[in-house]
């Protein structure tokens, strides 16, 4: 434990003087602050069913597809081309710690990026002096379904983003991995239900597994205060396949 922490702590500071990281911190801070006016605006033209949280984290799936790409693409495959991860092997360090401590420190700053997105509803409630549309900003269900949402489907993601950077010594060929990955994940497990499929027999019975990895359907239920186990079974059993993979490769290609 005590080589997790170590690396766990270079990680963070990598993470920190990496430009990537601002970037992509700047890119989705701007980016979703565009998007949080433009949901607003939306309310003062017509009323809404949907609260502004709702709306919001509706469309999590945009910082998703290039934020995850560029925290995670230089994780394994920068430090493979550089030689330091052969080195970093030649110590008591395990591969386990090695890619744990990468995904530990990708995760709290994608963390770290969302929760500063209760700025957006702070920002507008200074801004109105109506007590009723202050608490449609900070509707509990909506706000903490979506930020838990948000924090369980970014396990997989990430796990996902560095399972593809073990893939290459490129990073420009693991971002695009994974930005392929993330798209098969979000849109492709929602483009499996316009496929016309017989509601009976054997084809029909094939409707419920697609229903299971529906991700907008599970921020939908998480938005509207419904827990349910199985969208956990599938995020973190598919982050946990997704890190024993990548040490598999780690140990491999090193």
């Amino acid at each position: 434990m005590k080589n997790y922490f170590n690396l766990f702590r270079h990680e963070l500071k990598v993470i920190l003087f990496s430009p990537s990281s601002y970037v992509a911190g700047v890119l989705f801070l701007v980016l979703m602050g565009l998007i949080y006016w433009t949901i607003l605006k939306g309310f003062t033209v017509s009323p809404q069913e949907d609260t502004p949280a709702t709306q919001f984290f509706r469309v999590f799936w945009i910082p998703a597809f290039f934020v995850v790409p560029l925290l995670t693409m230089r994780s394994v495959a920068e430090e493979r081309r550089l030689g330091t991860l052969q080195t970093l092997l030649t110590t008591p360090t395990n591969s386990f710690a090695i890619v744990f401590a990468k995904f530990s420190a990708i995760y709290l700053f994608y963390l770290f990026l969302w929760v500063a997105t209760i700025s957006f509803p702070i920002l507008a409630a200074e801004l109105t002096s109506v007590d009723q549309i202050r608490g449609i900003f900070f509707d509990s269900a909506s706000l903490l379904g979506g930020f838990l949402f948000v924090a369980l489907s970014g396990t997989l993601f990430i796990s996902l983003g560095i399972f593809c950077s073990s893939l290459t010594r490129s990073q420009l060929v693991a971002g695009m991995l994974c930005f392929t990955g993330l798209f098969l994940l979000i849109a492709g497990s929602r483009l499996l239900l316009e496929i016309p499929i017989p509601e009976t027999g054997a084809l029909g019975a094939l409707e419920a597994p697609f229903r299971y990895f529906q991700t907008f359907e599970h921020l939908i239920d998480f938005s509207g205060g419904i827990l349910d186990s199985r969208p956990f079974v599938y995020y973190l059993s598919g982050c946990l396949l997704f890190l024993v993979f990548s040490v598999i490769l780690v140990e491999r290609k090193a």
